[in-house]
């Protein structure tokens, strides 16, 4: 082989290495960040069963409902009661 050659396929073989690496080193940070996501997709899942969890015995919130709705047409019968006097008061 004559010398043009033998540089031709020592640049090629370092380049070859080149690539082989370069490839080697994305495709290990692909698989990290692949676990990072399955991970947390783990704990978002987990935080979701617990949020169901938490949820499944509701039955109260009707109940509550109906109370705030009270409270606040009480509260609403006392603000228009007031503004009437207030009204009466002024004059």
């Amino acid at each position: 082989m004559d010398s043009n050659v033998e540089a031709l396929w020592t640049l090629a073989n370092i380049l070859g290495i080149v690539v082989v690496v370069a490839v080697a080193a994305l495709l290990t940070i692909l698989v990290l960040l692949v676990r990072t996501i399955d991970k947390r997709v783990k704990a978002i899942k987990a935080t979701l069963e617990a949020a169901k969890a938490n949820t499944a015995d509701t039955a109260l919130i009707g109940v509550t409902a109906g109370g705030v709705e009270a409270v606040l047409a009480e509260g609403l019968e006392h603000h228009l009661f007031l503004g009437r006097v207030l009204d009466k008061v002024r004059l």
